[in-house]
């Protein structure tokens, strides 16, 4: 762990944790979380935990910036993963299909595998919520394994369904909303990721798992899913 503090604003800090993504991050990104919301209590704005670093929006009118800088000092000071200390796991049911997710042949080829291994392969692993960010409730993941791992479409798409699953390189992620997106598609969940009557929006926060889990179309449909085709929805 390498700590930097960089400025972004007035009244926000980046700490900076480490250089590289890792799953093995994480455990220490929960633990800086923690302790510096209760370093700065009542006057932390805000908190936005990312792959690498936590974002630090603090009250301006109640601490100096040197202030906010000796907070996170002392907050960090023998910081050390807390076991009890994790976020919830997520079981997203998912259709992988053609018509939903288009990408799952070009995956196929480019892995040398069968689609029905791509879709064995995806579910297999259990993903770390790295950040939330691009859309409300949009959940970056990882890591895919290597073998499944492709680059985002060359031109995106303009509308992509809510609640495509897609992988982009070695990350995967679920769109809460109808969004352009240039992710390589390869299902559909019908699960609800995003509500602004849920406690926190966001069916998933940095520090979550997630499991995807192959289910049939009559599932799907029982579940509540749009299984429109992606053809059709543009």
């Amino acid at each position: 762990m390498k700590l930097r503090v960089e400025v972004v604003a007035l009244d926000c800090l980046m700490v900076r944790l480490f250089d590289e993504i890792a799953e093995a991050n994480m455990p220490w990104m929960l633990a800086a979380s923690e302790s510096l919301r209760a370093a700065f209590g009542e006057h932390l704005i805000d908190l936005v935990p990312s792959y690498t670093t936590l974002m630090v929006h603090y009250d301006l009118t109640a601490l100096s910036p040197v202030q906010a800088r000796e907070l996170i000092a002392e907050a960090l000071i023998d910081l050390s993963p807390n076991a009890r200390t994790g976020g919830k796991c997520h079981v997203l049911p998912v259709w992988y299909d053609l018509s939903v997710g288009p990408e799952l042949n070009l995956l196929s080829q480019r892995s040398g595998l069968a689609v029905a291994e791509v879709i064995r392969r995806h579910c297999e692993r259990e993903y770390q919520v790295f950040a939330l960010g691009f859309a409300p409730g949009f959940a970056f993941m990882g890591l895919v394994e290597e073998v499944l791992a492709a680059p985002r479409l060359n031109t995106p798409r303009k509308r992509v369904a809510a609640g495509s699953v897609g992988i982009a390189e070695r990350q995967t992620a679920a769109y809460p909303v109808v969004s352009p997106g240039g992710w390589n598609l390869i299902g559909r969940t019908p699960a609800k990721l995003f509500d602004r009557h849920r406690d926190g929006y966001s069916l998933m926060q940095p520090g979550d798992t997630v499991r995807f889990e192959a289910i049939g179309h009559a599932e799907f449909i029982n579940l509540g899913g749009d299984d429109t085709p992606l053809e059709a929805q543009a």
